[in-house]
This record gives structure tokens, sequence and C-alpha cells, in this order.
């Protein structure tokens, strides 16, 4: 494919096809885009929908977005599209193995988001021509696809949920499987230099827990001796009165306003919605109380988000061998992941254990769904949700923590009754009025909630078919008549998580 060039006024070369609009052109590179295109006008919205026979529902860009005048898309026309040549080097341009330009932007989209910390953008009005090109992808283009990308076992659930008696679909599947294999470690883009802070933005953080007090003061030294100093820490603390100790936190100690506020609702949700209503800062970081974090934590937070102007990031968790380790210890990892772990590009997850959000952005969301109470997947529904408002949320490898995971306190203490069955049970937010008695839910209501909440019905069923299939086929040989013969038992707690997801979502997003 040969690409026509733009000059930037700083001087950067944007290759393009098609006939793009300059003017916005050249205001978008300066954010954090690396590819931008304007295909759903084009016929390329939600094309190729069989990539959830892979990715499911865990993947947060297997839908485009709705009314959204920008967002992230890795659905690139290959007709209509501009790149910085920077990053279409790096890449290699197209994949020349695929015969299908259609295909090829797809694979050079999906990639470049999914693999190569590149960030491709939906534009709307970049390119004024809205011709409605008709997506052609064979059964051969599927699977060539699915062979190139993923582990073999992908493309042989995509031929049973397409149909294993259809002839067609076994000559594509044996076509990719025979001509075309796993494709070669992805190249990584180089995440950018970051530049000096710009103003002196101020600064919330925000910290909630329980029955961890001797670990939320490791941290609260760890954020006094940042080299970009912090205005303001809350703390919203659900440790029980009689196990609590009420002076430990002494605003006095730290050189940052220090509010201390006793939980008296029950859940990590809420807690960190009682923390945002406090918080007074242009940016909000989101830490659990059981990281270590270094000097330069939030000033590096605060140079990512300026240096690619976004409005949040998501930093790099490294998990803790013990709850014993130290900063020395961080060091120690980070200096042995050293050559795997600079990537910019968009976060593939989001975690409140370690990100940081523009506070107008965390605004408009109000705050964390409180529906997620009790259970897991509030990250994720927070994530998600800046997405769906046009964020770029990236992936921030400048501001690592340690994550000692203590092997008690925290919120999940609340959750930890989940797993039992019978009068001991204590009841959990999500049973709403009506209590689990002989069935529990697998998996997770919450996770089923957030599911359901953010994918379409379709696509749940998809999660359902393979959800089965790992099941049934990804345990021992020896153990498969086992797990078969427990298939409708597990079925019968797929449908409990299922109904209790379903009646959260009826509730409707709740934030109190």
């Amino acid at each position: 494919m040969i690409l026509k060039e733009f000059i930037t006024s700083t001087g950067e070369i944007i290759l393009y096809n098609g006939n793009p609009d300059f003017e916005k052109l050249e205001i978008l590179v300066s954010g954090a885009g690396d590819i931008w295109h304007s295909s759903f006008e084009q016929g390329y919205k939600n094309a190729f929908p069989e990539l959830v026979y892979q990715t499911a529902v865990f993947f947060m860009f297997i839908n485009d977005f709705d009314n959204l005048d920008e967002c992230v898309s890795w659905r690139v026309n290959p007709n209509q599209f501009a790149v910085r040549k920077s990053v279409w080097e790096q890449l290699k341009g197209f994949d020349d193995e695929y015969q299908n330009v259609q295909l090829k932007a797809l694979d050079f989209g999906y990639n470049a988001l999914r693999n190569s910390a590149a960030v491709p953008l939906y534009i709307k009005g970049l390119f004024q021509e809205n011709f409605q090109e008709k997506i052609n992808i064979t059964a051969k283009d599927r699977y060539v696809f699915f062979r190139k990308n993923f582990k073999l076992d992908h493309s042989v659930f995509m031929l049973y949920r397409e149909g294993f008696w259809k002839w067609k679909e076994w000559n594509a599947f044996f076509y990719a499987k025979k001509n075309f294999g796993l494709s070669v470690k992805k190249t990584v883009v180089e995440p950018r230099k970051l530049l000096p802070i710009e103003g002196q933005p101020i600064v919330s953080y925000i910290i909630p827990t329980m029955m961890r007090q001797d670990f939320t003061l490791q941290l609260l030294q760890d954020l006094a001796v940042q080299t970009y100093p912090l205005s303001q820490v809350v703390i919203v603390d659900a440790t029980p009165e009689n196990a609590r100790d009420e002076k430990l936190y002494q605003a006095h100690d730290f050189p940052f306003e220090l509010i201390v506020k006793w939980q008296e609702t029950k859940g990590s949700c809420r807690a960190r919605n009682e923390a945002i209503d406090l918080c007074t800062g242009d940016y909000i970081v989101f830490g659990d109380d059981d990281v270590r974090v270094l000097p330069d934590f939030i000033e590096n937070h605060i140079k990512v988000l300026q240096t690619y102007k976004a409005g949040a990031c998501n930093g790099l968790d490294i998990r803790a061998d013990n709850q014993q380790q130290n900063l020395t210890d961080l060091n120690e990892k980070l200096e042995r992941i050293n050559e795997n772990r600079w990537k910019a590009g968009v976060s593939s997850s989001f975690s409140n254990a370690n990100s940081c959000v523009k506070t107008e952005y965390v605004r408009k969301l109000i705050g964390n769904d409180v529906n997620f109470d009790g259970g897991y997947g509030e990250d994720s529904d927070f994530g998600l949700s800046l997405l769906k408002l046009g964020q770029v949320v990236l992936y921030n490898s400048f501001s690592p923590n340690l994550h000692l995971k203590p092997p008690v306190g925290g919120y999940r203490f609340w959750g930890s009754q989940a797993k039992i069955l019978g009068k001991k049970r204590k009841i959990q937010p999500w049973e709403l009025d009506n209590p689990v008695k002989l069935v529990r839910p697998v998996p997770s209501p919450t996770v089923m909630y957030g599911i359901v909440k953010h994918f379409k019905a379709q696509q749940v069923l998809e999660y359902k078919y393979k959800y089965f299939f790992l099941y049934l086929f990804k345990g021992s040989k020896r153990g498969f008549l086992y797990r078969f013969l427990r298939i409708p038992y597990k079925n019968l707690q797929f449908k409990k998580s299922l109904f209790y997801a379903k009646k959260l979502n009826n509730l409707g997003i709740r934030y109190k």
C-alpha cells in the first residue's frame, strides 16, 4: 500500500490514505492517538463480530462505542485512515499474508490496540467521505485471522459455534491450519518521552481500607515523600470500632491534608464514592491500602496524562512475593522485567489499586456503581465507563506499585461469606430480596452483572458457551467424565448467577 505524507507544524510525518481534514489532523497529532479513522460512517462499525469466539466478553473493545465524536476503535478502513509514520514503520504496516485488504486493516488495528501499545481512534468527520463499504470477510479469512492471532483452540471453538456440520467451515479451518501459523511476538510501540509537568495541578489520593491500618500507615509514609506533592489524601476506613485505633492517623505527621472518614456503610464502591465527594483535586489517584509506591509515583502519573493529553491511566501493578517486601524489592523486580516493562497504549484493564483520572471525568461518572459491592468487577466497570465517555485510558508503565496482598483484612472480608451455604451464611448486597439457598451462583453474580450491563445478549450467550467449553476441555483428561456429569449442576449455578445479574441490571446504576 502506497500512502501519502503530511508533515505537521512540528515536523512529524503522518501517512494517510483518502482525504483527511488536515486542520483537524494537525490538532489530533498532539493527543494520545497514533492511528485515526472515521470508519463508523463507512460501514466498519462493529465489523468482524466473530471475534467474540476468541475474546467472549473479556475484551473491552469487542463493541464500538455509540454516540461519541472520538473514541478508541481498532476497526480501521484501509481506504480512509491516517497513521504516524514512526508507528507504521515500527509495526511494519499491513500484513501481506492476507489477501483481503479489509482484513489487513482490521488485523493492523486490532494488533495495534491489543498487542503493540498503539492507540487507534475513531474521529468523527476526519474523513468526509461516508461511502458505505460492504465488509466481505469469508470463512477462510476468519480462520486465517484466528490462526495467525490465537491458539488453535479458538479456531476449534469457532468451528463448533459456526457449525461443525458445515463443510465450508471445515474446509476453511484446514486451509488456515495448513497454510498459516501463529504470528511471532508483535512489536511494541515505544512510549513517548515524558514532558515536564505543566502548571501546578492539584492531586487527591483515595484509600479505602478495612482492618489494615498498619498497611495504610505504611502507604501514607510513601505518599509523604513524593517528588510531586499531593495536596490531599482521603482515607475511608471501615475497620470495626472494636478493632480500630482512631489515634493512628495523625494529620500533623504528613505534608498534605489528611481526611479520615470512618465508614458506616458497607462496600469498597461506597467507600470510594464517599471519598470522591471529599476530593478537591484536579486529578484523583485511586489506590488500595496494601500497596507501596516509589517517590516519583504521583509525578509520573501526571506526566503521562499531560504528555498524551489523556483523561485516565492505569499504573503497573507488581505482585509482591510476601507482605514483608519493600521498595527495594520493587526496584529489583522492575529491573528484572525492564525490557518488557516499557510501553504505553490503551490499557487492557482497569484497576482501582493504581489509577489516575482527571476529576472532571470522575464527576461525570459520579463514582463507582455500588451494585458491585460484595463481589468483583467494579474496576473493569469503571474503566469501561470511562471509555464510553470517549476517554483514552492509558497503560502507565512509569508508575508501578508493589501490591502486598496480605491474606487478611480488606473489603473482601465482607464478600468471603459468598462461598458459604446454609444458616451461617450472611446475606450479600447483590442477593437483594432473594437470599442464596441450595445453589451457590457461579461465576460471581457481580462479574456477571458487569457482563450483562455492558455487552449484547448474544455476546452473553457466547460467553456461556465458552465458559462451559473451557470447563469441559481445559481440565485433566482423567477428570473429564466427572466434569461432564457435573454439567447440569454447573448450568444451575450459571443460571443462578445470571438471575442475580439481571436483577441488579434492572435496578440500574446506583451510587449509594
